[in-house]
């Protein structure tokens, strides 16, 4: 049968052994009681890797009794510290006496970075290594030494059970820190699974912040399969030696704590792609896309530490970009915090240009507009490697072009969280090599970061409908009362009158804050969380605070904003300096102050990292970039209460979404009545579940069999099917048991029973909130987690991690999706120039298209009224166009999913029948039903719209549209 030792312990140690770890019994490993190093490996590793020791290898002694001394004087509350003297006893402070006369000289304690190098080291992997060694020790599953040091510790668990998830096996770890910390002195990482999920973690680190390592092909857990390829991808002895060297720092926080950090896989994959291009030396340039609060700050720091420490890039200076102060002074002090070395910020434009006259040679932090007074060349040196954070915003103007100008052969890498809008931005062109095929060199979405937990989910929190600005009413109203106005008038008038005048409604404010102060003192202020409220305006900021004030106490809120051009010294009780607001915000995060709710307009609505907010009261409109960075806001991960980021929506910015999200909680419950007639259906059952399983044999213990049973259902739709049928028969087992009548089935059950455990999604974010909250009831649990609505008929809208990529891929291809309307549409007109009707057609493109350069629309308009003409010109085509000429294969297509349309299907025909029309001609060719690689692909075209994008699972329909394609295309 399977076991935690046969399956996932098994697995581990095989998985490492083909990396190239050599496997050597705890036992058998020369240690004496309480030995952390292997002392043997040690001395030969210095013996081996420096001559001088070589000389006269007495000299291994003094080394190692000086690291015996660090390790063995370690104390549970000073482990990181002490982890971090050994990082630098082995990589800076390395000199010994052993040179010529006494002279100090640098020594190896492994080789690094190159390959000739790496090989010299002995990399060791081991089970079952007690600590001390005696009877009561402690006893660790897995141990990883690199040349005698034990740098990983692993706790693995059983897959076979549920209620044991690798979140046990972090626990156990954690309690080793506190028990036995003299093993953790030489810790790089460490990891914990039960064969689901994978996670790691560094010395001191919270369990929450545990993350996963996935690579660019792979990012699904939940198997074997799924653990073995992330084991196999981050264990390799060198990536291991990378991580150590360049990927983990010591940071200070404010209370002057120190805390150890180590990469997530995004942060290593795309700061070596950084690093890779610079020692090319082309692509001089690169885009990466990692999605707001999933750490590119930290991204930048680690590249940056590893391009400063390659001797081959000949010492260069490296160069972070922000476009706004308050993002400066933030890049500052993440850098500052993390320790790293030859550091400078460049505070105006001279300094700026004297900076790279006199060619320095550091890590320089500035702003994109300190370049601003740039006429010349500053510094032709080819190894300047500039990394823009948030490179969409003012990357493609005269700013971008001085700085280039400036800094001719330099390396230009732009990092965004948000995705890029093809039709606004020039982004792609300015920062995107024509070798990354998708625009990005690295890309980690808002579904990736949720899913490993690097941020939260965004719930959207329905407000009472009195509240509510119905934005499609006002403008419907606006528009029938303006009709005769000139396109200018109606613009100016709107944007004095329309949103102001229901901004400023004193009734409203008064509602929306009472509805604001119950929401915050019932759902968010008890699980010790605070809020941002985002007004119209500044005035909207006085405003808001007086009723705040009356409602929750002076003490409560406070404003953030710009008090510029304030001539009447309206706002002079919110002007502060720089370290006054840093100081204030600081105060906001303490989870003691009494300030609870910081009010803003512009500020605070990108950039800001504050963990402990949890909420957004939105009652401004907002759209595109602003939109997506502000209510990211409330995305940080924060304690293992903290399971989600909420918006509450006054505004009307989600009602898409709303209307978008359909739920269907229809299930089938049967009842078992009848004994006996349910002892006739069993075998059935039974054999409904093995049928997964032909050709595995059921004998084979260990990670083999396991892996073997769980390849049989390698999709989520497999294992669905499986654990639906597996639960129907796990109840008619229950409701027959301990009848003698199941003897014969017993091990078959058994072993299907640990089949299904081993695939059933873990209940990974309820154990995180069990510890946490575990001294409470269940009842106060479900109280504090689960979000009641404004109404007890209102649900909240759970913006999942599938729905919102949907949203950003099509603001994201917004431009492709306009230029191939306007193509299309230009086609379809010049056509038939001569027709009255497409000349009236020409005329209305040219208006929209000027009216849209004059920024009087926004590019979402523009695509809409695109649309809107795009429909008119198809119409106007068909009473022109023989009815022979129509595409008969759409019309059958559409035919079909017409038919196929009902309540519960939230489809677009139009829109599937252009996907699947627009896939499939890409795929097939001339005489493609005649050949089985033409049918092949075209029926996996086929699948990938109907199956993955539309979700419809049904396979009469895809056999019609597949004989459909056969016929017309």
């Amino acid at each position: 049968m399977f076991n935690e030792d046969n399956t996932i312990e098994q697995m581990v140690l095989a998985t490492l052994q083909a990396n190239g770890w050599k496997y050597i019994e705890a036992e058998k490993l020369s240690r004496h009681y309480s030995d952390v190093m292997v002392e043997s490996m040690v001395r030969d590793a210095l013996i081996r890797l420096n001559p001088e020791i070589a000389e006269d290898p007495s000299r291994a002694d003094t080394v190692i009794y000086k690291l015996r001394t660090l390790i063995l004087s370690v104390q549970p509350h000073n482990l990181i510290t002490q982890n971090e003297i050994f990082k630098k006893l082995i990589f800076e402070e390395n000199s010994y006496p052993f040179g010529k006369d006494g002279r100090m000289i640098p020594i190896r304690f492994f080789g690094t970075m190159t390959k000739e190098n790496l090989a010299l080291n002995e990399y060791v992997v081991t089970n079952q290594w007690v600590y001390p060694m005696q009877e009561g020790g402690h006893r660790f599953d897995i141990v990883l030494l690199i040349n005698g040091f034990p740098i990983a510790i692993g706790e693995l668990k059983t897959p076979v059970r549920s209620s044991v998830t690798w979140l046990d096996g972090a626990s156990d770890i954690a309690n080793y820190e506190k028990s036995v910390a003299p093993m953790f002195v030489t810790n790089i990482f460490n990891f914990a699974t039960e064969g689901k999920m994978f996670r790691y973690g560094s010395v001191g680190m919270p369990i929450n912040m545990w993350g996963p390592w996935h690579t660019p092909d792979h990012k699904v857990e939940g198997t074997l399969s799924d653990v073995k390829i992330s084991i196999a991808d981050m264990m390799q002895p060198w990536k291991i030696m990378d991580i150590f060297q360049f990927f983990t720092l010591f940071a200070t926080d404010k209370k002057y704590r120190k805390y150890k950090i180590i990469c997530r896989y995004q942060q290593y994959e795309g700061a070596n792609l950084i690093v890779e291009r610079v020692k090319a030396g082309y692509p001089k340039k690169g885009l990466i896309w990692h999605f707001q609060g999933s750490g590119k700050s930290l991204l930048m720091v680690f590249a940056a530490q590893k391009l400063r420490m390659i001797p081959e890039l000949k010492n260069p200076t490296v160069v972070i970009i922000d476009d706004r102060i308050d993002l400066e002074t933030q890049m500052t002090a993440t850098f500052n915090a993390s320790d790293i070395p030859n550091l400078v910020g460049i505070a105006t434009k001279d300094d700026l240009i004297k900076f790279f006259q006199q060619d320095t040679r550091k890590i320089a932090i500035t702003t994109i507009f300190r370049f601003g007074d740039v006429e010349e060349e500053l510094n032709d040196r080819d190894n300047i490697v500039v990394m823009v954070d948030e490179a969409h915003r003012t990357q493609e103007g005269n700013l971008g072009e001085k700085m280039r100008l400036a800094l001719p052969n330099a390396f230009f890498f732009g990092l965004t969280g948000t995705p890029i809008n093809r039709l606004d931005k020039n982004t792609f062109k300015t920062f995107s090599a024509i070798e990354d095929k998708s625009g990005y060199m690295s890309k980690y979405s808002f579904s990736d970061s949720i899913r490993d937990h690097a941020t939260l989910p965004l719930h959207f929190e329905p407000v009472p409908v009195d509240l509510h600005v119905d934005r499609e009413k006002l403008d419907a109203e606006f528009d029938a009362l303006t009709g005769t106005m000139s396109e200018e008038q109606r613009t100016e008038l709107s944007r004095r009158v329309n949103m102001k005048a229901i901004m400023y409604d004193t009734d409203r404010i008064r509602k929306v804050c009472e509805h604001i102060a119950k929401h915050y003192r019932e759902k968010i202020e008890p699980n010790g969380y605070k809020a941002q409220l985002v007004v119209f305006d500044r005035e909207c900021c006085l405003l808001y605070k007086a009723e705040l004030d009356r409602l929750l106490g002076e003490d409560a809120t406070t404003i953030v904003m710009d008090t510029n051009n304030d001539k009447s010294d309206r706002y002079k009780a919110y002007r502060r300096s720089r370290d006054e607001e840093a100081k204030l915000l600081d105060f906001f995060r303490d989870p003691h102050s009494p300030l609870k709710i910081v009010i803003v307009t512009a500020k605070l609505l990108t950039g800001f990292d504050a963990p402990i907010l949890q909420v957004m009261y939105l009652d401004k409109p907002m759209k595109d970039h602003n939109l997506l960075q502000a209510i990211c806001r409330t995305n940080r991960t924060y304690d293992e209460g903290k399971t989600y980021g909420l918006i509450v929506d006054y505004i009307g910015i989600f009602d898409n979404v709303a209307k978008a999200l359909e739920f269907d909680e229809a299930g089938m419950k049967k009842v078992i009545t009848n004994i006996e007639e349910v002892k006739q259906k069993f075998p059935e059952l039974m054999t409904k579940c093995l049928e997964y399983f032909v050709g595995v044999d059921r004998t084979v213990e260990g990670w083999e069999g396991l892996m073997a049973a769980q390849e049989c259902i390698p999709t989520n739709e497999d294992k669905d099917k499986f654990g639906a049928d597996y639960r129907v028969l796990n109840r008619v087992w229950n409701s027959l048991s301990p009848d003698p009548f199941l003897a014969p089935y017993k091990y078959d059950y058994q072993w299907l029973t640990r089949v299904y455990e081993s695939v059933k999604p873990t209940t990974e974010i309820g154990g995180l909130v069990w510890a946490a909250l575990g001294a409470k009831t269940m009842e106060l649990v479900h109280e504090n987690l689960i979000v009641g609505a404004v109404h007890e008929d209102e649900d909240i809208l759970d913006l999942d991690a599938e729905l919102i990529d949907e949203y950003i891929e099509k603001q994201k291809d917004i431009k492709k999706t306009t230029m191939k309307v306007e193509i299309d549409l230009v086609a379809r007109i010049q056509a038939h120039s001569k027709d009255p009707k497409f000349i009236k057609l020409g005329e209305k493109l040219e208006e929209l298209r000027d009216r849209h350069e004059r920024g009087l629309i926004a590019s979402v308009e523009f695509l809409r009224r695109l649309l809107v003409l795009a429909r008119e010109a198809r119409q106007a085509e068909k009473e022109v166009v023989p009815e022979q000429e129509i595409d008969k294969g759409k019309a059958a297509l559409t035919e079909l999913f017409n038919g196929l349309r009902n309540d519960k299907t939230p489809i677009i025909v139009e829109r599937i029948v252009a996907d699947i029309d627009s896939i499939v001609k890409v795929v097939r060719f001339d005489g493609w039903q005649n050949t089985t690689a033409g049918q092949k692909e075209v029926k996996k075209a086929l699948r990938s719209v109907i199956w993955n994008k539309y979700k419809i699972h049904d396979n009469d329909v895809f056999n019609k549209a597949y004989s459909y394609i056969e016929e017309y295309y």
